[in-house]
């Protein structure tokens, strides 16, 4: 039995046109905010698994933040301000993990 897969194009359009408009300082906050909902989870889970999954979920999220930082910083249009940089104690929890 075959099975054909289909795109619908105007879906892949409406994707195209989201990530372009979204701007970078969107981005920053969007990944900070799932940045802090990923600790939150980590700090509320009690199964091995799932620890782990926060833990590869969080080393994702912070270098994705580490790379729009720097993209950000070399752009003149964010505000040093805006960024943000998580506790210490945050980052040896994330490393002691991985």
């Amino acid at each position: 039995m075959k099975m054909y897969f289909s795109r619908n194009i105007d879906t892949l359009q409406k994707a195209e046109t989201e990530l372009t408009t979204t701007s970078l300082q969107e981005a920053i906050e969007k990944t900070r905010r799932a940045l802090d909902n990923a600790y939150t989870g980590f700090d509320n889970a009690v199964e091995a698994d799932l620890i782990d999954s926060y833990i590869y979920e969080i080393n994702s999220l912070q270098k994705r933040y580490n790379y729009l930082t720097q993209l950000a910083a070399s752009e003149t249009s964010v505000p040093e301000k805006n960024l943000c940089i998580h506790s210490s104690i945050r980052s040896l929890v994330s490393h002691v993990f991985s």
